[in-house]
């Protein structure tokens, strides 16, 4: 019997979950030209992701003064993400899929992971910021929604092919469950 290292059930992880991302997603090429065609629900979904990692960290943080510095610059990271996730759905509207190649389109997409990375670097710092102030329990909670948004920043660029999906944590299906959004 052959054992399996850490290291490398991993690394099957993360090839399992980067073909679970693209599997939201078609590549065609014509020629010189690639396209890449998104699915809109699994974008939303990701975006919705970024929304409630950061309202778990604002929940969290009432009543924690170490973690109050980090407060308003959470909500202004949730605030533009809010704003782009509701500008991309109501662009979309019912759409299955969009072209990402598309300048409109991709403009609003990478808005929206610029976005979802703003959220999830914050809430990362507020983490560090605030370190042993944190009781054991807060400490759980927020770090499983950082560890879960970073599964999904790595899933999301991925799908948009930039990187390999390196950061995971959890798989898509635990990350998305671990910050309330169903699909």
């Amino acid at each position: 019997m052959r054992n399996v290292s850490r290291r490398a059930a991993l690394r099957g992880l993360g090839a399992l979950a980067a073909g679970t991302a693209l599997a939201a997603c078609t590549v065609t090429t014509s020629g010189n030209v690639t396209t890449i065609t998104l699915n809109v629900a699994k974008i939303t979904a990701y975006g919705q992701a970024g929304v409630n990692a950061a309202a778990t960290i604002i929940s969290l943080a009432s009543g924690i003064s170490a973690l109050t510095p980090y407060l308003a610059a959470i909500e202004a990271a949730e605030t533009a993400l809010a704003t782009a996730l509701t500008a991309f759905s109501a662009a979309a509207g019912s759409s299955v899929t969009v072209s990402y190649d598309d300048t409109n389109w991709k403009t609003r997409v990478d808005s929206l992971l610029s976005d979802i990375e703003s959220v999830s670097s914050t809430i990362a710092a507020a983490i560090s910021g605030a370190g042993s102030s944190l009781s054991s329990t807060v400490k759980s909670d927020a770090t499983t929604a950082a560890n879960a948004l970073a599964t999904v920043v790595s899933l999301f660029e991925a799908l948009l092919g930039s990187t390999s999906a390196a950061r995971l944590g959890m798989t898509e299906a635990q990350a998305l469950k671990a910050l309330g959004v169903s699909r």
